[in-house]
């Protein structure tokens, strides 16, 4: 009998990785870019403290895919942020990494040439570019928090975290919360249920060890202390679960639970029935609770690029539409100014009531 492997049978290659500590000295965080780092984290965490009254919107696309496109996205959002600064919050979306049911393209970090060369180390450059720029415009940023390792390459860029439907039921992703810098919002299950996100947020407020690597890149136990800012996010289920009763019932499953009734609302996937165009009625039915007297509506999330609609990957990279989104289809952005200034007009001077009551 032919001697067989023990190891790596299935492996073919392994390619070395710039450490995080590299990756940084090469990409380093300016004094700008920190200091927006520091404020959106800060202000985020006061709002789910009730002490700071605003609604955080993370609005952008559903993936960054295209760096041109994403600067330019982040030009306006700028600017429409100043504008309704006194009532939102806005945090720009800046998905790197894709969770897939079978397979696709895994996002800008994994396959940043979009030719499945999964050249990583250029995604990683990538991605702290990009983030470097947005925090020195002054604009912060969230992200889906996928891949265990890479919070070390760029989570002193981020200043909102989420955990997807997919992925709050993971106990690696929940050891891995538990130590992030930032506010985490973890999304109900798949098919709209809230005790995996209930179990998630217990577990991830708590201390866990677990194995890593540390800025050096080497293999750690990484030892954490929890994190106190994690909260629920409703994305919807086999049915959209944004509607008032089932506000009221996260807020009751919630307080059931001992946790605090900080909820924030997905306006796309489920809750928008795959239908981008759907996200403005959530967004209206959400702003309308509020003026009901919602409390718990802390923040919601909008899937918006610059031009509407999604696209397959063509063979010709050169065939790609510019600002249109390759993964979950998004609403545009004369759409998104629509329902953010809509958003704003409305809540501007109910927000502070709300929080003061």
């Amino acid at each position: 009998m032919a001697e067989q492997p023990l190891n790596d049978a299935n492996v073919v290659a392994q390619d070395l990785l710039v450490t995080p500590a590299e990756l940084k000295a090469e990409l380093p965080l300016t004094d700008a870019a920190r200091e927006t780092v520091v404020r959106g984290r800060s202000t985020i965490r006061d709002i789910l403290d009730r002490s700071d009254p605003r609604l955080m919107v993370v609005v952008g696309p559903c993936s960054i895919h295209d760096l041109r496109a994403a600067r330019e996205y982040a030009g306006r959002l700028r600017r429409l942020a100043a504008e309704v600064d006194d009532t939102l919050l806005l945090v720009m979306r800046v998905y790197f990494e894709k969770p897939r049911t079978t397979v696709g393209w895994k996002g800008l970090i994994n396959d940043p040439h979009m030719d499945d060369s999964f050249d990583i180390e250029a995604g990683l450059r990538a991605a702290r570019g990009l983030l470097i720029e947005l925090a020195e415009a002054g604009l912060p940023a969230a992200t889906e928090a996928l891949d265990p390792i890479v919070p070390q390459y760029l989570g002193d860029l981020i200043s909102w975290s989420a955990i997807g439907a997919r992925t709050t039921e993971s106990q690696t992703h929940r050891e891995m919360a538990s130590g992030l810098s930032t506010p985490v919002g973890f999304k109900n299950g798949t098919d709209g249920s809230l005790d995996v996100a209930i179990n998630a947020l217990h577990s991830v407020s708590k201390p866990h060890s677990f194995l890593g690597i540390n800025n050096d890149g080497r293999c750690a136990v990484i030892r954490t202390r929890g994190n106190a800012y994690a909260h629920m996010v409703l994305r919807g289920g086999s049915r959209p679960n944004y509607d008032s009763v089932n506000i009221a019932l996260c807020e009751r499953t919630l307080s059931d639970a001992g946790l605090a009734p900080n909820i924030v609302v997905d306006c796309s996937h489920a809750n928008s029935r795959k239908d981008p165009a759907l996200q403005e009625v959530v967004a209206e039915d959400l702003t309308g609770q509020i003026l009901e007297g919602n409390r718990s509506i802390i923040g919601m999330m909008l899937e918006s690029h610059l031009n509407a609609g999604k696209q397959s990957i063509p063979a010709d990279l050169s065939e790609l539409k510019y600002g249109i989104s390759v993964t979950d289809a998004c609403m545009d952005w004369d759409t998104t100014e629509r329902v953010l200034r809509e958003t704003r007009r409305k809540l501007r001077g109910v927000l502070a009531q709300r929080v003061a009551a």
